[in-house]
């Protein structure tokens, strides 16, 4: 199978480097799974689950919370806001986040604001059930 090259950046470190099958993007505009040969696309992501597809049978998933992808047909660089790959998630790393992101709910009265924080802590809650905590 044809693979492209799949870059994740994270604000301390790369937490991702190599050539992989597809990748599965939280997009803004909604999930999008990137292939060898995709057409070139700029866009934001949104808080949720990237899975990384290594080869048949075999992946990685990592806990976005904001960020953006360029796309090209060869190759895939996600500049994120946060990343955690899921073995170095826990209860306590979801439920902190949640806290944080309630608080800043709280703190606005920008309705946009309001509905794009509470789509936050869906999929924070999302994932946490996800990964069965």
């Amino acid at each position: 199978m044809a693979t492209f090259q799949f870059d994740l950046v994270g604000p301390e470190r790369i937490l991702y480097s190599g050539a992989v099958d597809a990748v599965q993007l939280p997009g803004s505009e909604g999930e999008m799974t990137v292939l060898p040969g995709h057409a070139p696309v700029l866009t934001t992501l949104k808080t949720g689950m990237l899975v990384i597809t290594e080869s048949p049978q075999q992946g990685k998933r990592v806990l976005v919370r904001g960020g953006f992808a360029e796309i090209n047909a060869t190759s895939l660089t996600v500049i994120a806001e946060r990343a955690t790959p899921v073995e170095e998630l826990t209860p306590a790393i979801i439920d902190a986040d949640i806290a944080a992101a309630e608080l800043l709910y709280d703190a606005t009265d920008d309705y946009d604001r309001k509905r794009e924080i509470e789509g936050q802590i869906a999929q924070l809650r999302e994932a946490k059930v996800a990964l069965s905590f």
